[in-house]
This record gives structure tokens, sequence and C-alpha cells, in this order.
């Protein structure tokens, strides 16, 4: 499966792929319809970089949750 295309599945993917990764214990912070479609280079460059670490720090998670704040709707 290709997450190239911007799409709202695609989002909805790496929305919920995210969530899981960063441990995000209130999912309402983490709803793919609340997320800009209009931002998904950003947000899957965001995926990228948490698939791409694995493991991350207490802090990571804070700043990566933080970040993907600023892409919401």
């Amino acid at each position: 499966m290709s997450l190239q295309e911007p799409t709202q599945d695609n989002l909805n993917i790496i929305i919920n792929d995210m969530a899981d990764r960063l441990q995000v214990v209130n999912r309402s912070l983490m709803d793919p319809e609340d997320y800009d479609l209009n931002k998904y280079d950003e947000i899957k460059s965001l995926h990228d970089i948490v698939e791409m670490k694995g493991q991350l720090s207490v802090s990571e998670i804070q700043a990566f949750v933080q970040e993907l704040g600023q892409y919401r709707k």
C-alpha cells in the first residue's frame, strides 16, 4: 500500500498509526477527521520520522504530539 497520495483514507492510516506508535491514550486528540488534508505532506513527513526512529523518549513523544496539533483544523 502506498501512502504517497494525499487521500482521506491515507491520512486516516497515518494518523491512527502515529497514535499507536506515540502511545496516545486520549485518542480524541488523534481523530483523523480533525486534521487538514492540505497538510498531508507535513503529517506524512512526521509519520516517516516516527516510523524511522522506532523507540521514542517521552520528550520526543510530547514534541511529536505538539507538532501534530499544529495541523489540526
